[in-house]
């Protein structure tokens, strides 16, 4: 059964693993490549990681993969259009992932109950704004740069504590536009504007980002950083690193995964939600 708002809202709390697929309605995803840019492909591929056991599905209409560029917000909603209505009617939370207000308004209207943006509201800052105005659930996640030149040359002093008093201070602004704190996700970000020693370190880290009191959402699915440690340079090969990384992060204190490969990720999360009951 997959889990409400709420429960997903409090999984921090209650140390519940949330599985999040992904939805890519993009010609030029870093994993996928177009696979679900058909409207009767996402959908049929969103009811498939609903039956493996997702409980939230995210869509996205632009590729925020290194080097990509900027997609416009009318034709992110074109991409959207057949697809989003139909994928939340399948009985999950759906996100809609967007840095840009009039997205995710649209999605919203549309049936979207989650505004997931990479860029924690700097890009487009109405939606803070929208995000108050709907009551919506807002997931704010940490970027360094944009997507198109962020692995550049990624530099920090301390990686685990510039990104938790970056997320801190999105957190504030959030509030400060009138975001309910308590319908806040933080996510650190993994492969944006990070090198793999950063990536490691962030994943090593969650404990520290889980002091800011609401839940830690990672996204290591199929990274780059997975195929320089294992050497599997086609991103669908890399699904038992990706769990590896999600159960780290699960041990560390998260509790909401984005992933391509939901089967295996809801298994490996009841298998060691179990473990950890008796451990705790």
């Amino acid at each position: 059964m997959p889990l409400s708002l709420e429960e997903i809202l409090r999984s921090h709390h209650t140390r519940t693993p949330v599985v999040m697929g992904i939805l890519n309605v993009t010609p030029d995803s870093f994993s996928d490549g177009g696979e679900f840019f058909d409207p009767a492909a996402a959908v049929a591929h969103a009811r498939q990681m609903v039956a493996e056991g997702a409980d939230m599905l995210d869509l996205g209409a632009e590729s925020t993969r290194p080097g990509s560029d900027a997609v416009a917000p009318d034709e992110q909603i074109a991409r959207l259009q057949e697809v989003l209505p139909q994928v939340c009617r399948l009985g999950v939370a759906v996100s809609i992932d967007t840095t840009w207000a009039a997205v995710a308004r649209w999605a919203l209207d549309a049936g979207a109950t989650v505004v997931n943006d990479v860029s924690a509201g700097r890009q487009d800052p109405a939606i803070l704004t929208l995000a108050a105005e709907r009551g919506a659930p807002l997931i704010l996640m940490h970027m360094l740069g944009e997507p198109k030149t962020m692995q550049a040359d990624p530099h920090y002093d301390d990686v685990v504590a510039e990104v938790r008093d970056f997320l801190a201070e999105r957190l504030a602004a959030a509030e400060a536009a009138g975001v309910d704190p308590r319908k806040c996700i933080v996510d650190p970000g993994i492969g944006f504007g990070k090198r793999l020693e950063h990536n490691l370190t962030l994943l090593a880290g969650v404990e520290t980002l889980c002091e800011l009191g609401v839940p830690v959402l990672v996204g290591a699915s199929r990274k780059r950083f997975i195929g320089e440690i294992t050497g599997e340079q086609t991103p669908a090969n890399r699904a038992a690193g990706s769990l590896a990384a999600a159960c780290c992060a699960y041990l560390g204190g998260a509790s909401i995964f984005r992933v391509h490969d939901v089967a295996p990720t809801r298994q490996a999360m009841n298998v060691l939600r179990q473990i950890a009951r008796r451990g705790a």
